[in-house]
């Protein structure tokens, strides 16, 4: 691996913690955790503060995104040297050998089997 997509997973795995605690901070339908920071008539205000976070939000998931793409084409395939679209050079139209299933070679009874 070459040093700029390990510097984009880094900043991946960052972006993601960071959208788990934004996450956690918003105000779902019974109160999260935004309303014990926000008193009831601050500067901000819980709506305007919810709309921070939820543009954050937004934001996060926009750059993990973006960078994930750009990771994608950073890769490359000189690390590897395989292609997975590559065609194989040595092929065969021959079938290949599977041993043969062993012969039974006892003689079929013509006695009726016994019964009890």
């Amino acid at each position: 691996m070459n040093a700029l997509f390990t510097t984009l997973t880094i900043l991946v795995v960052v972006a993601s913690i960071l959208l788990i605690l934004v996450v956690l901070l918003q105000n779902g339908k019974g109160g999260g955790l935004a309303s014990n920071f926000v008193a009831g008539n601050q500067t901000f205000g819980v709506r305007q503060t919810a709309d921070i976070l939820e543009k954050i939000t937004w934001g996060l998931v926009a750059f993990i995104i973006v960078v994930s793409i750009v990771a994608s084409f950073t890769t490359g395939t000189n690390g590897t040297g395989i292609d997975v679209t590559d065609k194989i050079e040595n092929t065969t139209t021959e079938q290949p050998s599977f041993p043969a299933a062993p012969v039974d070679q006892t003689e079929p009874s013509t006695e009726a089997p016994a019964t009890e």
